[in-house]
């Protein structure tokens, strides 16, 4: 018998994805955890593997296409075994419903009545109650749907299959250009719709500030050009980033705060203080910005997480990275000055209190015991949450942060 393969939650939170490639074609025969699609989902991308054997009878969709979680994908069963057609959708996202470019219009066409529209079921349709029922809950006008069933019966099957069409839209006009000139329309999908729903989530849901600071890190730059040859032999790069995460985890364990959340539910809300050091990196890749998580970061020597977050920013640009490593964080990093630029506001990352961004390390004339010598200036910047902290806190936090990269004898650099 055929088996209808419904697309699953592939990790927390998710809903829908984009089917960027299938990995199988009508015709072949499958076995059990083969991946049969890639699809990109909550800024990763995922192999789906086969819940079972058999021949590939159908695909549900197309690539390109954004896809529902409990969506039919693809239709498995014996060789040679008969599946109802269904119509394909569009190429287009489903929620962009453009019919081609129309020149100029001042507004949008009007057309039938929305299917998902309530309308009354009239006595003749033959259906039971479960049938009407999955029909409601389905969206489907039971009124258009044709019955298989006995004697026109309409049957749950027909009102799965009735779901699985893509429902008629009004076409939208849309304009090649405005009164200034051309324009182009991209529609907001896939990795770069991920970021605007959790930045807009965090401003939305945070009482943002940012405090700025600058750290002195010549003595830090001297210690990290000799390990960094150390490290070389190992084929580790090692960068700034594992001392500031050091400087960082000793800084939080001094201001636990900092490495907390605000959660809220029907009784009240409550600040959960993370006894462990999850940090989070920043990465710019092809795509847009993404967040991998270095767990367990205190637990690591410096060589350990200069590897980590090697092997996890590669991972990320070639988007093979696992959706595990984009989750738990409890602190994140945003090094902003790999790409140039001083200060900034970086967004606070959805379910932690604060972020910290890094400038580009700029040489700066400063008084020294009393003679002007140039040293080496990193700008520093930390987005907190208001509602969990004061100004003054961030402010001795910060000052603590500056102290263990200001002297390095307070990092402890080990294999």
């Amino acid at each position: 018998m055929a088996y209808d393969f419904i697309f699953p939650d592939v990790g927390e939170g998710i809903t829908e994805g984009e089917l960027l490639q299938w990995l199988v074609k009508i015709g072949d025969v499958v076995k059990e955890d083969q991946p049969i699609a890639k699809v990109e989902t909550d800024k990763a991308v995922v192999e789906i593997p086969s819940p079972k054997s058999g021949t590939v009878l159908a695909l549900r969709a197309q690539e390109g296409t954004t896809i529902k979680v409990g969506q039919v994908l693809m239709v498995i069963g014996e060789k040679g075994e008969q599946v109802q057609e269904v119509k394909s959708a569009p190429k287009k996202e489903q929620s962009v419903s453009v019919v081609g470019f129309l020149e100029e219009a001042e507004q949008v066409l009007t057309g039938k009545k929305d299917l998902f529209e309530e309308q009354p079921v009239v006595a003749s349709v033959k259906a039971l109650p479960k049938v009407r029922k999955l029909a409601e809950q389905l969206k489907v006008d039971i009124t258009t749907i044709k019955g298989t069933g006995t004697g026109g019966q309409i049957t749950e099957e027909d009102v799965h299959h009735a779901a699985e069409q893509p429902v008629p839209r009004v076409p939208k006009v849309v304009k090649k250009y405005d009164m200034y000139g051309y324009v182009e329309h991209i529609p907001l999908k896939g990795m770069r719709k991920t970021i605007a729903q959790n930045m807009v989530k965090s401003v939305v849901e945070t009482a943002s500030v940012t405090h700025t600071d600058e750290a002195d890190v010549t003595d830090l730059a001297v210690v990290r050009d000799k390990e960094k040859i150390r490290a070389a032999k190992d084929k580790i790069k090692l960068t700034y980033l594992p001392f500031v995460m050091k400087a960082l985890i000793a800084t939080l364990k001094k201001y636990p705060y900092l490495n907390s959340s605000l959660e809220t539910d029907e009784e009240g809300s409550e600040i959960i203080i993370k006894k462990y050091y999850n940090i989070g990196i920043g990465v710019d890749t092809p795509d847009g910005l993404m967040v991998f998580v270095i767990k367990g970061a205190d637990q690591k020597s410096m060589l350990d997480l200069a590897k980590e977050i090697e092997d996890l920013s590669e991972k990320a640009r070639t988007r093979t990275i696992d959706i595990g490593d984009l989750k738990g964080g409890t602190f994140t990093i945003t090094n902003y000055g790999s790409v140039g630029g001083l200060y900034g506001t970086p967004i606070i990352n959805p379910g932690e209190c604060a972020i910290l961004g890094l400038g580009k390390i700029v040489e700066r004339p400063r008084v020294v015991n009393g003679q002007i010598v140039i040293r080496k200036i990193l700008p520093l910047s930390v987005t907190f949450d208001h509602r969990i902290v004061d100004g003054a806190e961030v402010a001795h936090f910060v000052n603590t942060l500056i102290e263990h990269l200001e002297d390095p004898d307070l990092l402890l650099i080990e294999k």
